[in-house]
């Protein structure tokens, strides 16, 4: 939570060029501290939606110690669905209807399943742009993750995603490059995000449509924002990711391999698994060649030995940029989540920056 400058104490505004968050204090008491409702339009395929669900509740819920916040799922009903992810859906997910009528402080937008490479041909396409458009209209901040990073990049500034040779996949680190915006306010200079994809869009995009990156590195852009510092927030990364998420999508590629369903054998995900679980993945890979052109039985795959042994180097400062983002909603936002700011706030430049 911010410190409230009470006196005129020189430190207060150093603290204040250093980036760090302090209010004046006829600002603080026009603030409504309350509890603050966060949409989650969650657009992942069955398989991974109550993974992903648990991700983003989790990351909202250790960003603040004292906040109080309220998750509201819903997904788009276009996307098709199994019967279990549908029965989930029905008991936990609220309508889209509900969460516009009652409104939202924040939202943030899953990835999504896409079959080829033209997202306006999507079935999720024009469902997800009306959410947007509403979202830009009525909701203080939304955060966009990855895939729907790039759809809204391609409707809404005309930057279209690029395929590259190979997916970028693995945990890559990163470097603050705008250290004085608030989002990044006292998180490390440089800190690693997983990243799984086969599509990017490139710094000059992000700076062609007028937007300020604030993390990046080798890779691309991880992080920036819209022109305004706040109403979007662009993920090109997975900060959300579990320990084990890039694991299980190996897993996964290696049974593909199997069923003869891809050609290669999958490469490992970069600077992700160590020497001693390379060696017991190597093992397990022969054998899983061996299997495929016998057609003899395979033991289990070896996950159990490799994720006790799998760092995770990224989760904190995810979850510092989330408490970030939430302080930044907190500062702005109305008191009737319905509207997007409280009286004062140039809705262009919510911030003051």
């Amino acid at each position: 939570m911010p410190l409230v400058a009470h006196n005129s104490l020189p430190t207060f505004e150093r603290l204040r060029e250093e980036g760090i968050r302090v209010l004046a204090p006829d600002f603080a008491l026009h603030q409504d501290i309350r509890e603050l409702h966060v949409g989650l339009l969650n657009m992942m395929p069955d398989a991974a939606l109550a993974a992903t669900e648990r991700q983003f509740f989790r990351l909202v819920g250790e960003s603040n110690p004292i906040a109080q916040f309220y998750v509201h799922p819903f997904t788009l009903p276009e996307l098709p669905r199994g019967k279990e992810a549908q029965a989930h859906i029905d008991q936990y997910y609220e309508p889209f209807d509900k969460i516009r009528e009652e409104g939202l402080d924040a939202l943030i937008v899953t990835g999504a399943n896409v079959a080829g490479e033209n997202l306006s041909e999507q079935i999720f396409w024009d469902p997800l742009i009306e959410v947007i458009d509403w979202s830009l209209e009525n909701v203080t901040s939304t955060l966009c993750s990855c895939l729907a990073t790039h759809a809204v990049m391609q409707f809404r500034y005309k930057q279209k995603r690029v395929k590259q040779a190979d997916k970028t996949w693995g945990v890559f680190p990163h470097n603050v490059v705008e250290q004085q915006h608030p989002l990044v306010n006292d998180i490390n200079t440089r800190f690693d995000v997983p990243h799984s994809r086969w599509n990017r869009v490139s710094r000059e995009q992000f700076t062609e449509a007028g937007l300020h990156v604030l993390v990046e590195s080798e890779i691309g852009v991880h992080l920036a924002t819209s022109e305004d510092g706040l109403r979007v927030v662009f993920f090109q990364g997975h900060p959300e990711y579990d320990t084990i998420s890039l694991l299980k999508e190996y897993k996964r590629e290696v049974s593909l391999f199997i069923q003869e369903e891809r050609d290669e054998y999958p490469v490992y995900p970069d600077n992700y698994f160590g020497v001693y679980e390379k060696a017991i993945l190597n093992e397990y890979k022969q054998i899983a060649r061996m299997a495929r052109k016998t057609g003899l039985g395979l033991p289990a795959f070896p996950e159990q030995l490799v994720s006790n042994r799998l760092d995770n180097t990224w989760h904190d400062t995810a979850v510092e940029v989330v408490g970030n983002w939430m302080g930044l909603i907190y500062r702005v936002t109305h008191d009737d989540r319905r509207i997007p700011f409280m009286e004062g706030i140039d809705p262009d430049n919510p911030l003051g920056l």
